[in-house]
């Protein structure tokens, strides 16, 4: 792994096909920027379940801020509103 990258936080707003997540960012730098992140490999290999009002850590690359990878969700799961 690369030290390059840009560590965020994010909410997941969509599950898409594939395993890959539409992120909406929360951080104050990048608020409201929306990513396309994809689940790191040991999220994978533990069988770690996304779904939408996650909140998630997503590592972003510096030559691409549109996609990313998840690498954390929070075990703190925020209410839903309806």
């Amino acid at each position: 792994m690369s030290n390059d990258v840009v560590k965020t936080e994010g909410i997941v707003k969509e599950c898409l096909p594939g395993t890959k997540f539409q992120v909406e960012l929360t951080e104050e730098a990048y608020q409201g920027h929306q990513v396309i992140a994809h689940l790191s490999g040991k999220m994978r290999t533990h069988f770690i379940k996304i779904l939408p009002g996650d909140s998630v850590k997503v590592e972003l690359s510096p030559y691409d801020l549109t996609r990313g990878r998840i690498v954390f969700r929070d075990n703190a799961r925020k209410p839903r509103s309806n």
